[in-house]
């Protein structure tokens, strides 16, 4: 009778788990993927969609990438002056507007360029002459008001802003002070996030501690906070995003090849203040992307994006990719998605993931 009984308890049991399984499975929303045609092999660093149709992506040799029908279609460009250049981050605007921010060997090659034409012509708007200066990525809060965030050079951050979508001024003097050491990744256009009117977030490394530079004020004064990420000499935090003005989360890693195990996220529901380790996502290497799985604009009256609120997919390069439906606790693998430096959101159903030989990868969820 005993062993029936406990027979009975042990049916119950399982049964209830598959069903909380199921359910749990059911609320899930998986993605899919679906390669497109980007027409280069040049590889891509970045990228920014617009809307659900409109996007944006950059790389090698000034290389820059716009589509106008979700990715059915890409039409690829050089910036004419920049064809030795990388370009690593794309802020797109429009159809015919965006920015684009470029690296190089020589202190002048870091530069930012905006075209009005849909990439026809380039404006140059910023070309750094400040010895030691790297300039990894920007973000902006509105169409004509950004941050381009740079390396420290003497225990300095020599960051810059444009409040008019034109010319860009230093704020060197509002930053806190570098650690001995300390800069940031330009691996996918990432390092800087905004939100709302006046929110950013930096994310560091090449220190003993890996950081989040903070401000709250459209970048008048900012407030340096440590994560638990690895941080040395070749490692950090490299990628950071918020979907609220409280929550976020923070990808990095290490580039040592000898180092691969330590790709970490770590979130934070304080803005930035305090960090705690998730999970560690099934990706090897450095984590170089990561975003919200976010709607652009709002959700409007048809939006379902409370189903999505703490959906995050993360890239590591040749370590893979992955993604999370609540921010790091639950992690699945991105089958078959390597090489990928970038991903962005423009709706659930709409997102990107870019990187080498020109790769794009259409991610809905």
């Amino acid at each position: 009778m005993l062993n029936r009984s406990l027979a009975r308890f042990v049916i119950l049991a399982l049964a209830f788990t598959a069903f909380g399984l199921a359910g749990a499975h059911a609320q899930t929303h998986f993605p899919k993927l679906k390669s497109q045609n980007s027409g280069t092999t040049e590889g891509l660093i970045a990228v920014s969609p617009v809307n659900a149709k409109v996007v944006w992506a950059v790389g090698r040799h000034g290389t820059f990438l716009v589509t106008t029908d979700g990715g059915a279609t890409w039409r690829s460009g050089q910036v004419k002056d920049a064809k030795w250049l990388q370009l690593r981050d794309v802020q797109g605007v429009s159809a015919n507007v965006a920015y684009v921010q470029s690296i190089g060997n020589e202190p002048g090659n870091f530069r930012i360029y905006k075209t009005e034409d849909g990439g026809a012509t380039w404006t140059k708007q910023f070309k750094n002459d400040l010895a030691g200066a790297f300039y990894d990525c920007f973000a902006f809060w509105t169409p004509t008001r950004g941050i381009s965030h740079s390396d420290s050079v003497n225990g300095v951050f020599p960051d810059i802003r444009s409040e008019d979508g034109t010319t860009w001024q230093s704020i060197e003097n509002n930053m806190p002070a570098a650690l001995p050491g300390e800069f940031s990744f330009a691996a996918s256009g990432t390092c800087v996030a905004t939100q709302g009117e006046n929110n950013a977030w930096i994310a560091t490394g090449g220190a003993p501690v890996a950081r989040i530079l903070a401000t709250t004020d459209g970048a008048d004064t900012w407030n340096a906070y440590d994560t638990p990420l690895v941080s040395s000499a070749s490692a950090g935090a490299f990628t950071v995003d918020f979907r609220d003005a409280a929550n976020g989360i923070v990808g990095g890693g290490d580039l040592d090849a000898s180092d691969p195990d330590n790709a970490r996220t770590a979130s934070s529901n304080d803005g930035g203040q305090t960090w705690t380790l998730t999970t560690a996502p099934p990706v090897t290497g450095a984590i170089f992307g990561l975003s919200y799985v976010r709607q652009i604009g709002g959700c409007g009256t048809h939006g379902k994006c409370s189903d999505f609120t703490r959906y995050v997919v993360v890239t590591a390069n040749s370590g893979g990719a992955a993604w999370t439906p609540d921010e790091g606790t639950t992690w699945y693998v991105l089958p078959g998605v390597t090489g990928c430096w970038a991903v962005a959101f423009a709706t659930p159903a709409a997102g990107w993931l870019v990187g080498t030989n020109g790769q794009i990868i259409k991610i809905s969820f």
